[in-house]
């Protein structure tokens, strides 16, 4: 591509970028741009919004710069308080270690492992003396850290700020500095970290990097962003079925973004918009358990609320041994989703949204009665609702 082509292409998705004239600028000096993304790795897993940023980093990848994944071996022992309301449980380096292998196993299934560098910021953090971390602090003031809506939202509420969580912006920009960035990327929320990053290497006479910082990735429910504490995420290590099955329950706007922000393409128009989501269920798919279970999740999706054949699908087994005594639907729903599936459902939510509403089926007869025994055998297929549904064995 041409650097104008490549401008619009990387451009694409990206909420802010500071600016695109740096960026066309630096672009046309016909050298691999280095290209920083930063993770601490607080947990083992990642998400799907996670990966918006390194789908960027691909990007850049593919097009022949060079991705530098920075692991923040030291900042994770102190937390990142970007859109925090309290300060982050500290961490021990071994966690980190620990969360980074990982963290880094899955990031690779987006990024070329033998093009990307690699770096761990206590490479320098841990050589540095009280001296020098006095005079990288003299570079940056109060107020300027106080102008973070983050910090200044808990001041107003009255909420406690460790004053090392201050240095955090601080040790993010001077990683721009050690390892000369062009461009650094990150969500929104990172915005105010970067841009610190901005003017510590021009104090250093270094050019500045190009910020580009990308949306939050909405969750599940299309309303806010995707979090494992708000259960509307879709986790990189979900067993292939799972992610295919939170695939589709995705409105048609929301896959339009998906598909822009964790593929990098634009949906086709001419297309079904069922079969458009298929698709993107089963590239996402693909991409973290190969494409035999992409393929294996689209056919087996089809069997199951395609063609209606439960009785072909592959489920998950549920041992009629394992069941209450006395069982009625409403315990055998109850006993169902959490046994097979790790959700615990009220008896009042299993009545009205399951039940009563006729989503609860055995064999295709539906079970509309909560206090009705019933008597299921092995082979039977109990269907709780659209996405789960169980084999009797």
């Amino acid at each position: 591509m041409s650097p104008e082509q490549q401008l619009a292409h990387l451009t694409a998705g990206a909420a802010k970028v500071l600016s695109e004239k740096e960026l066309l600028e630096k672009l046309r000096l016909g050298r691999p741009l280095r290209v920083k993304l930063g993770v601490d790795p607080t947990a083992p897993d990642i998400h799907f919004g996670h990966t918006v940023a390194l789908e960027k980093l691909r990007q850049f990848q593919e097009l022949g710069h060079q991705a530098v994944l920075l692991i923040g071996d030291f900042t994770a022992t102190v937390g990142d308080p970007s859109g925090r309301s309290a300060t982050r449980p500290p961490l021990t380096r071994d966690e980190v270690l620990v969360n980074a292998e990982t963290y880094t196993d899955q990031a690779f299934k987006i990024l070329d492992k033998s093009k990307t560098e690699i770096v761990y910021n206590g490479d320098w953090f841990r050589k540095m003396n009280y001296e020098e971390i006095l005079k990288l602090n003299s570079r940056v003031t109060l107020q300027q850290m106080l102008q973070r809506e983050d910090f200044r939202n808990r001041l107003d509420a009255g909420q406690e700020i460790r004053l090392h969580e201050l240095q955090y912006p601080i040790m993010q920009g001077w990683d721009s500095v050690e390892i000369r960035a062009d461009v650094e990327l990150g969500g929104t929320d990172q915005l105010f970290n970067i841009l610190v990053g901005r003017d510590l290497q021009k104090e250093e006479g270094q050019p500045q990097q190009v910020v580009m910082v990308m949306p939050l990735l909405e969750g599940l429910d299309g309303v806010r962003k995707m979090s494992k504490s708000y259960g509307n995420y879709i986790g990189v290590s979900d067993p292939p079925q799972e992610m295919f099955g939170k695939l589709m329950s995705v409105s048609d706007e929301l896959m339009d973004r998906y598909y822009l922000l964790l593929l990098g393409e634009t949906r086709d128009l001419s297309g079904h918009p069922m079969d458009a989501k298929k698709a993107l269920a089963e590239q996402l798919t693909n991409r973290y358990h190969g494409e035999q279970a992409g393929t294996a999740a689209r056919e087996d999706w089809d069997t199951r609320f395609s063609k209606k054949d439960l009785a072909a699908a592959e489920l998950p087994e549920l041992a009629l041994a394992d069941l209450p005594a006395d069982l009625t639907v409403l315990s055998l729903s109850a006993h169902a989703f959490e046994a097979a599936f790790g959700v615990e459902k009220s008896n009042g939510e299993l009545k009205k949204q399951f039940i009563t509403s006729g989503s609860v089926q055995l064999n295709g007869e539906k079970l509309t009665d909560p206090n009705a025994a019933v008597s299921p055998k092995p082979g039977d297929v109990l269907k709780l609702s659209k996405k789960h549904a169980v084999r009797l064995i």
